[in-house]
């Protein structure tokens, strides 16, 4: 019995451990799947890592790739784009020479058509003038007959030197002709090409110049306590200083460009040092104006260096140096004395005039407008009384005198001198004016000129600088319209301001019209 229950139990115990023994395999068993299960699913997020980094790589690439494609594509299009417009550009200029060569073969067809017109004109009258000489010849022979030899001879001489006086000025009327058609022709030729030779920078005329600042604490210092340090400043360099909301900046206001420019300089230095009050205040400004003076005279130097001008005296050089800071109509008048100059010179050679005197009245011609700031007169007056006091040669005088014709000019020189300063004035891009002001003054110019009796019409051509004037032919004859151009010049001269002069021409037009039915 014992050894039953002895080996029931022995069964119960194997069952037991077998029930554990799977138990515990099952569960490793587990844990191995768990880890194999882990390690995969590791393994391929590692994988989807990589394919993902591969992905955005190849993506990058690939956006770079199309970027340069992009690039590419761009450079072509704009070559191509380019090539194209400079193919238009030809042919542009292909179509305007054609059509230049056509204008001039047209028009050698019809000078060659008015030649031939000429000569079988001159043909005709040739053949005439042989019939007239022969009938002469016989009706003289006749006379001739009955005369003694030395009457014969007389009679012969007085004949031929009739006929040559004859031919000798049919002749020079010729030579006058063409003489004149080429003088116009060339005297084109060299104003367009002394315009062309030359040219200048152009500036805006103002009264006001800014000064800039490091800080706005500046601004305290400049005005001083109860503005004591401003008030000195205006009262010694004669300028009005403006400080205002500008951030960072004072104005300087003052019609003298020269004074004006010598507060800019001491007011820089002023704020640059830090010390301001009314001694070092005058202390700046004495400083200021030597260095102006000292720039002055450099820059009348280098003027008559670049115009060819040398020899003249020391405060001759040091006014027409004044001019660097002084314009008109947004021009520097160093630079259109300058400019003027040469223009001088290039029109005297070809005219055969004086060139030195040309070239030193166009340098001097405005030298007065360095001195109507603080002068009374005209800025020719002005230049006229500094010359002779420096005894500067009376022909070169007479071009700054006449240039505006204060006075009648009797030279050469006078001449080219005035249309040196006009090309200079006048050219396009020399000077500027506001587009208000020019409409305005445009808008007078015609106005002006329809207030007249008998004005049909009033055109302002050439930027305002010529003024065509049309007729009613019923009410104006030939006569009068030359005394209206003058009295309309006339009254343009007393209410009108205007740079350089204006032109007045006056058309009077006469049609006749019929009709066939």
């Amino acid at each position: 019995m014992d050894l039953v229950i002895t080996a029931a139990m022995a069964l119960l115990a194997a069952a037991a451990a077998g029930a554990g023994g799977y138990v515990l395999g099952r569960k490793q068993a587990m844990d191995d799947g768990s880890k194999l299960k882990a390690e995969a699913q590791r393994a391929a997020q590692k994988t989807l890592d990589e394919a993902q980094a591969e992905a955005r790589q190849k993506i990058v690439n690939a956006k770079e790739e199309a970027a340069q494609i992009r690039d590419t594509a761009d450079r072509d299009f704009k070559e191509r784009r380019n090539e194209v417009q400079r193919e238009e550009d030809r042919l542009k200029n292909g179509r305007r020479e054609l059509e230049a060569q056509r204008v001039k073969v047209e028009q050698r067809e019809r000078t060659a058509d008015k030649r031939q017109s000429m000569l079988d004109k001159r043909e005709t009258d040739l053949d005439k003038l042989q019939k007239d000489k022969l009938i002469m010849l016989e009706e003289k022979l006749a006379h001739v007959a009955g005369m003694s030899r030395d009457e014969a001879r007389a009679e012969l001489l007085s004949a031929v030197r009739e006929e040559s006086r004859n031919e000798m000025a049919r002749t020079i009327r010729e030579v006058e002709a063409q003489t004149r058609e080429t003088a116009e022709h060339r005297a084109r030729k060299i104003v367009i090409e002394t315009m062309q030779r030359v040219a200048t920078d152009t500036v805006a005329e103002r009264a006001v110049t800014v000064v800039e600042l490091p800080s706005e604490e500046a601004k305290g210092r400049i005005i001083g306590r109860n503005g004591r340090n401003v008030q000195a400043f205006e009262q010694v360099a004669g300028v009005d200083v403006i400080v205002d909301d500008t951030p960072e900046a004072v104005t300087i206001s003052c019609f003298d460009p020269v004074r004006r420019e010598i507060a800019r300089r001491a007011l820089e230095t002023l704020v640059r040092d830090g010390r301001i009050h009314p001694t070092r205040i005058e202390s700046a400004l004495e400083t200021a104006r030597r260095e102006v003076e000292r720039v002055m005279a450099d820059e009348g130097d280098r003027a008559c260096v670049e115009a060819g001008v040398p020899g003249l005296p020391s405060e001759i050089i040091k006014t027409l140096g004044r001019l660097k800071y002084r314009t008109s109509y947004g021009q520097n008048q160093l630079f259109h004395s300058v400019e003027s100059a040469r223009i001088a010179g290039l029109l005297a050679s070809e005219f055969k005039a004086d060139v030195k005197i040309c070239k030193m009245g166009g340098l001097l011609h405005d030298i007065g407008k360095a001195l109507d700031r603080e002068n009374e007169g005209t800025h020719v007056q002005l230049g006229v009384d500094l010359l002779k006091r420096f005894n500067i040669n009376p022909r070169v005088v007479h071009c700054v005198e006449s240039h505006h014709h204060d006075v009648q000019q009797e030279t050469i020189e006078a001449v080219i001198v005035e249309i040196a300063d006009a090309i200079s004035g006048s050219r396009p891009g020399a000077r500027r004016e506001t587009l208000e002001t020019y409409v305005k003054r445009v808008r007078q110019l015609e106005d002006t000129a329809r207030a007249f009796r008998g004005v049909s019409e009033a055109y302002a051509v050439q930027a305002g600088r010529e003024l065509r004037v049309v007729v009613r032919p019923e009410q104006i004859d030939d006569l009068s319209c030359l005394e209206l151009s003058r009295n309309i010049a006339k009254r343009i001269e007393e209410s009108m301001e205007y740079p350089g002069q204006i032109k007045v021409t006056v058309v009077r037009e006469t049609r006749a019209v019929e009709f066939a039915k």
